[in-house]
């Protein structure tokens, strides 16, 4: 999933959430990251937040907190809780 818009970043290698289930489901968030070029994050460096006003109102540029869209959790190959990047909100 590819997109010409700059906040929307490749998503290879991302698995698709099981629509069976309710296990990984988009969800703003706030994502601690040094910088933006990462799709996938460990799930102690995302704070789910409940709408994207939240999720912008938290964020901090300074702090490198970046208000975003993901979905998760899912397990990595080494077992590890993930998130996967849908958009920047900002």
């Amino acid at each position: 999933m590819e997109r010409h818009d700059s906040r929307v970043l490749n998503m290879r290698g991302f698995v698709p959430p099981d629509p069976e289930t309710d296990v990984s489901r988009a969800h703003y968030a706030v994502v601690y990251v040094p910088r933006r070029s990462r799709n996938r994050f460990p799930a102690g460096c995302v704070e789910l937040m409940t709408s994207a006003q939240d999720a912008l109102n938290h964020a901090d540029r300074s702090e490198k907190r970046f208000p975003a869209r993901v979905v998760g959790p899912s397990k990595s190959s080494e077992g590890q809780s993930i998130y996967y990047l849908l958009e920047w909100l900002e």
